[in-house]
């Protein structure tokens, strides 16, 4: 495998992906791995966010943050997210790390990322209850189903 996405959030569950992404790849690490931290635009986000808000309202969103002290302070907390994870995974001996921070719905920004940079699969965690999937959707479930490449979900 040549190329990874993984895609990591600001919780403690993203420990246990880089973890397990570790042991599953200790004897064949890939050449580069793509580390994704998304900005949500807003808290929550789901399959029903498209019905609610249109991709231009996204654009929007987006544009009205930039250059406000609030953007400026998400910004912030992405780079300590990101030397986060990276420092964790050159503690592991895991090396050829290129972080990636995006804003906006998560399951796009993974699979739009994943395009543009031809990835071989894309790993990421999973820990939405089988209710939550019923009535909002789960950023694992939409890549999942909309992933041109393999998806390792890792719970």
């Amino acid at each position: 495998m040549k190329k990874i996405l993984l895609a990591v959030d600001d919780t403690k569950s993203s420990i246990k992906i880089l973890d397990k992404m570790s042991e599953i790849f200790c004897t064949c690490m890939p050449g580069e791995i793509v580390l994704l931290y998304v900005q949500k635009i807003i808290s929550g986000g789901s399959v029903m966010d498209d019905l609610i808000i249109s991709s231009s309202e996204w654009e929007t969103l987006k544009d009205s943050l930039e250059g406000t002290d609030y953007q400026e302070m998400r910004n912030e907390k992405a780079k300590k997210v990101m030397d986060y994870f990276c420092a964790h995974l050159n503690k592991k001996g895991i090396t050829g790390i290129r972080p990636v921070v995006r804003k906006g719905h998560a399951a796009e920004e993974i699979i739009n990322v994943s395009k543009e940079e031809d990835v071989d699969m894309i790993i990421m965690g999973c820990r939405s209850s089988r209710m939550h999937n019923l009535f909002m959707g789960s950023v694992s479930r939409e890549v999942t189903n909309n992933s041109e490449v393999s998806v390792l979900l890792i719970k």
